[in-house]
């Protein structure tokens, strides 16, 4: 499902209620430095299209515009978004345009969340960092602290890209981010995963006592993925993971 807007929604999200989107990738492709199996955005190599990034001012008019007509119309938002078709941190004027953001939000929403949906891959650039610091929600992505199923899920471009890579960056938020997990099973080119073995939740509750996040979200699959070959974990093996984390001292929310 590619987002052809640079705003789009508002849309109702399982975790965020109504949340109005930023795409600051191509509207018409995708770029990201994963290539996630489950991506409700389709897999990298449909391509990333001939329309680009959008300009930072591109952004600023239509944020600003979908913010004003919203307040028009007298609805409510509870969080301006960045998602959309790929990874929102590639984006050169990122801190600049969380800034944007934050000032449009002021403006039009004040009690509206600003959220990043990020895979925390560009975590360790300085301005990235910072401005995922200044965001209400810094949601960063772990699905797995094992190299190997991090290799197949979530399939990353760079070879540099491991466990210990994101794990670390994550830790560098002090406290001041939210671990979002995805499980699931099933295979990936005929190689069997599954991010729910006992292996894996006590490599993620190990990871998990060192980021110490002020929040760890655990969810499945809830939309068709690219790969048939992938499975939806039950809501009650769900709620069992949390149990674990919870009792090894992390908040976790179950959506």
């Amino acid at each position: 499902m590619i987002f052809h807007e640079t705003v789009f929604g508002p849309i109702h999200s399982r975790r965020l209620g109504t949340s109005l989107g930023v795409n600051l990738m191509p509207n018409d492709g995708k770029l990201c430095s994963f290539d996630c199996v489950y991506c409700e955005a389709g897999l990298n190599s449909q391509g990333v299209g001939r329309d680009g990034i959008p300009a930072r001012h591109t952004v600023h008019r239509a944020l600003d515009a979908r913010l004003r007509l919203l307040q028009a119309d007298g609805e409510t938002l509870d969080s301006i978004t960045f998602s959309g078709n790929g990874e929102p941190t590639l984006h050169p004027d990122f801190k600049a345009i969380v800034e944007d953001v934050i000032r449009l939000r002021d403006r039009y929403f004040p009690a509206a969340a600003v959220t990043v949906l990020s895979n925390a891959t560009m975590a360790h650039k300085p301005d990235v960092a910072a401005a995922l610091r200044l965001v209400d929600n810094n949601v960063l992505k772990l699905d797995s602290a094992v190299a190997r199923t991090l290799r197949l899920v979530n399939r990353p471009v760079s070879h540099d890209v491991n466990p210990e890579a994101i794990i670390n960056n994550l830790k560098s938020f002090a406290g001041q981010c939210v671990v979002q997990t995805m499980l699931l099973r099933g295979t990936v080119n005929g190689e069997p995963i599954d991010n729910t073995t006992e292996a894996e939740v006590n490599a993620l509750i190990e990871a998990l006592s060192v980021i110490r996040p002020r929040q760890v979200q655990l969810y499945s699959i809830d939309r068709r993925p690219p790969l048939d070959t992938l499975q939806v974990v039950s809501r009650g093996e769900i709620e069992a993971i949390s149990a674990r984390l919870s009792a090894a001292g992390h908040n976790v929310q179950v959506n």
